[in-house]
């Protein structure tokens, strides 16, 4: 059986430019109606004024200024991002790829989780339970783009596995709003 555990030890350790694996568990902060209305609006809108948030949930500006900048240091607001559609800048085929290593220590799984922060293809990594250790999200031009990145990148790595692709044929849901 796969110790998954040391996986997920070595990349609490990792630095934080390597993203390391999160635990949702930890660090939550509290928030109560207010703060989780701003969050909603600017979910919706990362570009909405504070003004105009102000207005909707009924403070002045100063405490909704306050209260975003509050949100932003503990971290609830990771950053502000603009969603792009793949498909009109040449990104149309999106992957799910289910990745297994073959040895399962500290030192593997901290080379997997740099090589994976190292190829831009990758857009989301998860470290996950179950017959494989990792999902990863891809994005590539066509399927030709695709089966470079496999061979040429996923597949020359150290320690891999098994790896197994799904293909994306279309979204029925996709969100980033969390409250």
């Amino acid at each position: 059986m796969k110790n998954k555990t040391q996986i997920g030890d070595s990349a609490m350790t990792q630095d934080s430019n390597l993203n390391s694996i999160q635990h949702p568990a930890q660090n939550t902060v509290p928030l109560d109606v207010k703060d989780l209305a701003i969050l909603r609006l600017l979910q919706n809108n990362a570009r909405i004024s504070v003004r105009e948030i102000a207005e909707s949930v009924q403070l002045s500006t100063t405490p909704v200024h306050e209260r975003i900048k509050r949100l932003e240091a503990s971290g609830v607001i990771k950053q502000y991002a603009t969603l792009v559609d793949g498909a009109k800048i040449k990104k149309g085929l999106m992957v799910i790829c289910y990745v297994s290593l073959n040895q399962h220590s500290k030192k593997s799984g901290t080379q997997f989780i740099k090589l994976i922060n190292e190829l831009p293809e990758v857009v989301e990594c998860y470290s996950i339970s179950g017959e494989f250790d990792f999902m990863l999200k891809i994005v590539a031009e066509d399927m030709n783009s695709y089966y470079n990145f496999h061979v040429n990148k996923l597949s020359q790595a150290e320690n891999i596995g098994q790896v197994q692709s799904v293909f994306i044929m279309g979204v029925v849901k996709q969100t980033h709003v969390l409250v």
